[in-house]
């Protein structure tokens, strides 16, 4: 955590401190070790080769969203690792404009607050983040996606760890007796609605993600996610996981599939929507940057959802990046700047607004 004073003229009315929080871990889908950066100066909209694997580049075809940032510097990865640009593009974001603050006194603002946090990637980024002691009255998470979003909905999450247990017998003796924890276990698994997977949703539309498995003919561990905005279909969706291995119980006996389901994190939006007018303040310091905002539910969380029920409203900016959590990242130099950008626009628009 870091503090920058404000320097309101004396007698000016309270500014409340404005927080502002980025993640330094990367995800743990793709290597983030020894990322060797890709920098490609004034993109001029042509496929770009990642040189650390022959044949492999970032196509236009599969993501024309490159198309919208001709002409820009855009970072990549050389396809060996993750970028990392979730979240060391918020990291360098928030430290820019903390350096713009620095170097220019004459920059009008209110208390400022700075958090950096470990472990969002697998849920536990504020666990041991205090609060009182952060000391502010909003925050704002630097840790969205393209350039202009802004989300103050995020999904509803919980895990899910099923373990089948099933009888090894000698397959040549086995008929009658064997029960596959492997086949049980996909079997189960095809009673979760496909088109309730993530390659199959958008929007609002939740889901169950099958992220791991493990498993012998003894004994098999699946492993889930379980999303949804809405909380009503949230909790509908925990209590088909639970009644998925209930069925299964039925068939092959007690004991055979055991499900530990636990809440992750919730929608934020009904902690941060009473207090709308941080998102309003938002979306005039992203209009001011030269960005038209977009604001839309993320689908995924952030350590604002657990700040917010905390009782620290926190909504979600743009960072700059895309493709997160692979190979395929990339973020354009223009996004980052413009993040930075909204974050001193942000710091002014709380000044005058008292």
């Amino acid at each position: 955590m870091g503090r920058i004073p404000g320097n309101l003229p004396a007698g000016a009315p309270e500014v409340p401190a404005i927080g502002f929080i980025a993640h330094v871990d990367t995800a743990p889908d793709a290597s983030g070790e020894n990322v060797k950066a890709q920098i490609i100066k004034n993109y001029d909209g042509s496929d770009i080769p990642l040189k650390g694997v022959p044949g492999l580049s970032l196509k236009t075809s599969e993501f024309p969203e490159l198309l919208a940032h001709k002409g820009e510097t855009i970072i990549t990865t050389d396809g060996t690792t993750l970028l990392g640009a979730d979240d060391k593009a918020g990291v360098a974001e928030i430290m820019d404009a903390v350096q713009y603050i620095v170097n220019h006194p004459e920059f009008k603002h209110g208390p400022v607050r700075i958090g950096f946090t470990p472990d969002e990637e697998i849920g536990r980024g504020v666990v041991k983040f205090d609060v009182q002691k952060f000391d502010a009255r909003y925050a704002y998470t630097m840790d969205g996606g393209e350039v202009g979003e802004l989300e103050f909905e995020n999904f509803n999450a919980a895990s899910a760890k099923l373990h089948i247990q099933g009888c090894n017998v000698h397959p040549g003796y086995a008929k009658g007796k064997m029960r596959n924890a492997i086949l049980i276990g996909q079997e189960l698994n095809s009673m979760l609605p496909v088109m309730s997977r993530p390659e199959n949703t958008e929007g609002y539309e939740g889901f169950f993600h099958l992220i791991s498995f493990k498993g012998t003919v003894e004994e098999a561990d699946f492993a889930y996610i379980i999303r949804d905005h809405d909380r009503a279909k949230f909790e509908a969706r925990k209590e088909m996981m639970a009644k998925v291995a209930d069925f299964i119980n039925t068939k092959y006996g007690a004991g055979t599939a055991t499900a530990v389901i636990k809440d992750q994190y919730y929608n934020m939006r009904e902690q941060v929507e009473p207090h709308y007018h941080i998102i309003e303040i938002a979306q005039k310091a992203i209009k001011d940057a030269g960005v038209e905002p977009k604001v839309q539910p993320i689908r995924g969380g952030t350590d604002g959802a657990n700040l917010s029920f905390r009782g620290l409203p926190c909504p979600n900016i743009f960072a700059g990046g895309l493709n997160f959590h692979g190979k395929f990242e990339w973020v354009p130099l223009e996004s980052m700047e413009k993040a930075s950008q909204v974050i001193l626009n942000i710091l002014s628009e709380f000044a005058k607004s008292v």
